[in-house]
């Protein structure tokens, strides 16, 4: 490891085009291109960013059936299934500029109704291929209105070239079984894609580094009330006292040691850079590895149930 040579990770904060899958897919391949230039060889994005994070159920009451309703289709119209021709893009995309790419976005259930959504972290290689999906255990109160339940079958580590490769989303980051389990499995670099921004939340990041000894990709949405369209009338109806700033962002990368090393990047859109020197991926576990002479499996144990829990099977 140590004879390898440094590689380069990018951090995209960006504003997706507001409930348009077409739009926000090629401005993600945009900044993939962009990213790839600059020589990085991983590119994150951050949660549910195809085609908006729905950042209405935390200002349109329950009650509003109809217009819950209307949102929700809407997200069903422009959600992705897992390949279609939009992933097809993403994935030539990622071959073109020859990196890893990990982009959030809202996943339809295809492989049953059709009618409900997951919040899913999406895999693909330089070659331009799937490598998998994690699909996220518990959306957090509100989102409830919108994502279901993923299961265990997604909590996957990838291995590259670099490092071994995997993460969580947003508030999954505060379950600590869900982290050991991305420790036990030799995670080094590890993704946090998130909407949450601000204190606590870099904290969290600083100390799932040191925990974890990763480095950690925090990774968010920069978003302004003017990138949701006036045509919305949640927006008009609901937004009223909400200033100029949705969400600022908050992307940072952090090092095993609970340092930023880029970041955080706060009411703006950009890109973040680091450098990641391979001793550092193995290095600072001397003294604290977690799932390993760190761990005691002769006083806890933890068994993760990773087969589908599928709504129908057919015999």
């Amino acid at each position: 490891m140590p004879d390898n040579p440094s590689f380069k990770v990018a951090v995209v904060q960006m504003s997706p085009i507001f409930l348009n899958r077409e739009a926000t897919v090629d401005k993600v391949c945009q900044r993939i291109a962009e990213a790839g230039r600059e020589g990085a060889q991983l590119v994150v994005f951050s949660e549910g960013l195809i085609p908006t994070y729905p950042d209405w159920v935390w200002a349109v009451p329950a009650g509003e059936n109809r217009l819950l309703g209307d949102l929700y289709a809407e997200m069903v119209a422009n959600a992705m299934t897992i390949p279609d021709p939009y992933t097809d893009q993403l994935c030539q995309a990622a071959q073109e500029a020859g990196v890893y790419v990990v982009v959030g976005m809202t996943e339809l259930n295809a492989e049953a109704s059709h009618g409900s959504l997951y919040n899913t972290l999406l895999y693909i290689n330089p070659q331009g291929e799937i490598m998998g999906k994690h699909r996220k255990l518990v959306p957090t109160g509100g989102e409830r209105l919108v994502w279901a339940q993923g299961d265990g079958s997604t909590l996957d580590v990838y291995e590259t070239p670099f490092a071994r490769l995997g993460g969580l989303i947003c508030w999954e980051n505060y379950m600590p079984l869900a982290r050991y389990t991305m420790y036990a499995q030799g995670i080094q670099i590890y993704v946090a894609a998130t909407w949450d921004h601000g204190e606590p939340w870099l904290s969290t990041l600083r100390h799932i580094a040191k925990e974890g000894r990763v480095f950690v990709l925090g990774c968010g949405i920069a978003m302004r009330k003017d990138d949701i369209p006036d045509t919305y009338e949640f927006k008009q109806k609901f937004y009223g006292g909400v200033g100029e700033w949705i969400n600022t962002g908050d992307s940072a990368i952090v090092n095993p040691d609970g340092a930023f090393i880029a970041g955080p990047l706060s009411k703006q859109e950009g890109i973040l850079y680091a450098e990641i020197d391979p001793r550092q991926l193995a290095a600072p576990r001397w003294m604290l590895d977690v799932a390993g002479h760190y761990a005691r499996p002769d006083v806890f144990e933890l068994i993760v149930h990773t087969e589908p829990r599928r709504m129908l099977s057919v015999k």
